[in-house]
């Protein structure tokens, strides 16, 4: 039976029917394509949403420059990397001056940012940010100096002020990914779990997800929990660490895959195999590691649609004054195993 519904599960995911509502409460299902956002949903993510100009009387115009400042955490990451150039690429293309920059999840880093843009009077900015309560003043700031912020990858906890959040559906994805690593458990055994940036709502929305499948199964046991904040190396360290007080662990279930990739290392070097792993992203190194046999699976986030959209919708906004969208949108994961990781090449699926 629960063969069944993972394959039900995983026809949804890869065919793109959106499940509404990442955020920090919970999601709810809708059938919207995962080639666009979802309009409708029942969460903080997604409920209480206004379209993309909602809340002004009299839409932003710009700073007044070509300049589309794109903000982002390093550029180390892959994942940050490819939505970077993604959103370059595309705002290149429409006919814009591109400045890209890094605030390296320092919220103070990122004001400065935000600040900057401002003095260069920016046309708009988009911005995977820094902090989902941290964030809202600089979004505040910028639309105060008539500049519309678009929103990325993390949400804010504030609506009505940036013009777009555009985001994946976390909730969903985490669960396509649990009920693989269920699967693969053989729905029985010890597990662990690492845990992103508590500041991170998406760190939130991916547990909970997960342990709204795992949890069903009375046979399999959470023994550990450790923090590794989005970071390999701190990841492989835990994982040693839990290791070594429960050796007999059967799975691992990781809020991104960077720390996928770090526990995963940690498990080889201590000699042990057969472990289930699961991360949240779609990188090419997990994807690798998941056709070695040395992770299970991962949730992949369209990083490079998600960047790609937000650009179109500033340009569509900055010469109409409307998105024609609301301003929290979803974007379905699309579940990532040995049976279909050569589609995925940096971070975008071929169907």
């Amino acid at each position: 039976m629960k063969r069944k519904f993972l394959s039900l599960l995983m026809a949804v995911a890869l065919t793109g029917s959106l499940l509404a509502g990442c955020g920090s409460t919970k999601q709810a299902e809708s059938t919207n394509s995962s080639a666009a956002p979802s309009s409708t949903a029942a969460s903080t993510q997604a409920a209480e949403t206004s379209a993309g100009d909602a809340g002004t009387a009299k839409p932003l115009t710009g700073g007044g420059s070509k300049i589309v400042y794109i903000i982002t955490p390093s550029h180390s990451n892959p994942f940050f990397k490819t939505e970077a150039e993604a959103a370059a690429a595309k705002a290149k293309a429409l006919g814009y001056e591109v400045k890209t920059v890094s605030h390296d999840d320092d919220p103070t880093k990122q004001a400065e940012l935000f600040d900057t843009a401002i003095s260069e009077k920016a046309a708009a900015i988009i911005c995977d940010n820094a902090g989902s309560d941290a964030t809202v003043a600089a979004v505040k700031k910028a639309r105060d100096n008539n500049i519309p912020t678009f929103l990325i990858d993390r949400e804010i906890n504030e609506s009505g002020i940036a013009i777009s959040q555009i985001v994946a559906n976390n909730y969903q994805g985490a669960k396509a990914v649990a009920e693989i690593f269920v699967e693969a458990m053989g729905e029985k055994g010890k597990y662990a779990e690492l845990l992103g940036k508590e500041s991170d709502t998406n760190a939130g929305v991916r547990s909970k997800a997960f342990h709204e499948v795992i949890d069903q199964y009375s046979d399999m046991k959470l023994v550990a929990t450790q923090t590794a904040n989005w970071e390999q190396t701190e990841a492989y360290t835990k994982m040693e660490t839990i290791l070594q007080s429960n050796p007999d662990i059967k799975g691992v279930i990781c809020g991104n895959d960077t720390m996928a990739m770090g526990a995963a290392a940690a498990i080889k070097a201590a000699g042990l195999k057969g472990i289930a792993i699961i991360g949240v992203d779609g990188s090419d190194d997990v994807r690798d590691a998941i056709k070695a046999g040395d992770i299970t699976a991962t949730a992949l986030q369209q990083a490079a649609l998600i960047s790609e959209m937000a650009v179109e919708q500033a340009d569509k906004y900055l010469k109409t004054g409307a998105t024609g969208a609301d301003e929290k949108q979803l974007v379905d994961c699309i579940a990532i195993t040995k049976d279909n990781a050569d589609k995925l090449s940096a971070f975008k699926f071929s169907k």
